[in-house]
C-alpha cells in the first residue's frame, strides 16, 4: 500500500465508522490512486520546415505558408501501462466541422489552403476509461503572394543572377512569393519560340538555352499559377535580360 493509500486509508478508519462504506471507499481509491500517480498529460508538437528550411519542432501556436507538410506528435508523458486512445481533430477557422480525423499517436498533414486551423488533440485511457487533457495547436497558413519582376542580369556577379519570382535572387526580401500551391512558367523569345519553362515557384531561368547565353534583350514570360487562398495568377509582360549591366555602375552595355 502506497503512502498516499496509507493517510486515506486511516482518515476512513478515524471518521467513517460504517465498515462497509470504509471498504467500499478504500476499494475505489485504491483504482483511482496508480491513475492519478500518471501525469494524464499530453503535449502535442508539431513538426515542418520553415520560409528558411529549417526544421522547426514546436508545441506554440505558429505562422507559415503553403504548401506545408506537418508532422504532428501527440507525446503522452508517464501513461505507465495503460493503454491510450488519441484523437487528432483539425478544424478551420474555429468552427466546430472537423477537415479530417486522425487516431494515431504521430500523424502528418499538408495544408494547402490559407486560413487558421486548430489541430486538437483528444486522448483517454481505454483500460479505465479516464479523459487526458485535451491541447490545442492554432497554425495559420498566409494568404498568398506572387510578382514577377521586369528586368534580370545574367552577368556572373552573383547579384540578381536568376529570372525568377520576386525574392527568387533574395530569400530574405520583403517581396517574397508566399503560398503558392501550383505554379507554372514560360520564357519564350519575340518569335514565340519556348526557351525555358518550370513547375518550381523557388526556381528560375539563367538565361541561357540549349546550354548556352542568350543574347540581351526583351523576352516574354507567361505564368500560370494558384495560391492557397484560391486566387489564381495569370501574368504576361516583357522580361528585360541585361547581361552587362553592373550594380557599381547602374549601366548595362549593349552587345
Amino acid at each position: 500500500m502506497n503512502y498516499e493509500l496509507q493517510i486515506i486509508s486511516y482518515l476512513c478508519t478515524e471518521f467513517i465508522e460504517d465498515m462497509r462504506l470504509r471498504h467500499y471507499l478504500l476499494s475505489i481509491l485504491g483504482l483511482l490512486l496508480p491513475l492519478m500517480a500518471s501525469a494524464q498529460k499530453v503535449t502535442p508538437s508539431a513538426t515542418y520546415i520553415d520560409d528558411d528550411n529549417n526544421t522547426v519542432d514546436t508545441t506554440e501556436d505558429f505562422t507559415a505558408q503553403a504548401p506545408l507538410d506537418v508532422t504532428f506528435r501527440a507525446n503522452p508523458e508517464d501513461i505507465g501501462d495503460h493503454t491510450v486512445a488519441f484523437e487528432w481533430h483539425i478544424r478551420k477557422n474555429d468552427t466546430a466541422k472537423d477537415l479530417v480525423v486522425r487516431y494515431e499517436e504521430e500523424t502528418q498533414y499538408r495544408f494547402v489552403e490559407s486560413g487558421t486551423f486548430s489541430v486538437i488533440l483528444k486522448a483517454r485511457y481505454t483500460d479505465a476509461d479516464v479523459e487526458l487533457d485535451s491541447a490545442v495547436i492554432k497554425v495559420t497558413i498566409s494568404e498568398s503572394r506572387l510578382e514577377m519582376p521586369n528586368a534580370f542580369s545574367p552577368n556572373g556577379d552573383n547579384i540578381n543572377e536568376i529570372y525568377g519570382a520576386k525574392g527568387v535572387n533574395d530569400p530574405n526580401s520583403s517581396a517574397h512569393w508566399r503560398s503558392i500551391v501550383e505554379f507554372h512558367g514560360y520564357i519564350f523569345n519575340r518569335w514565340g519560340q519556348k526557351l525555358f519553362e518550370w513547375t518550381d515557384v523557388s526556381k528560375g531561368w539563367d538565361g541561357t538555352f540549349n546550354g548556352s547565353p542568350v543574347k540581351q534583350g526583351v523576352y516574354f514570360v507567361l505564368v500560370k499559377a494558384k495560391g492557397a487562398d484560391g486566387r489564381e495568377y495569370n501574368i504576361r509582360k516583357d522580361v528585360n535580360l541585361l547581361r552587362g549591366y553592373t550594380k557599381e555602375t547602374g549601366t548595362s552595355e549593349t552587345e
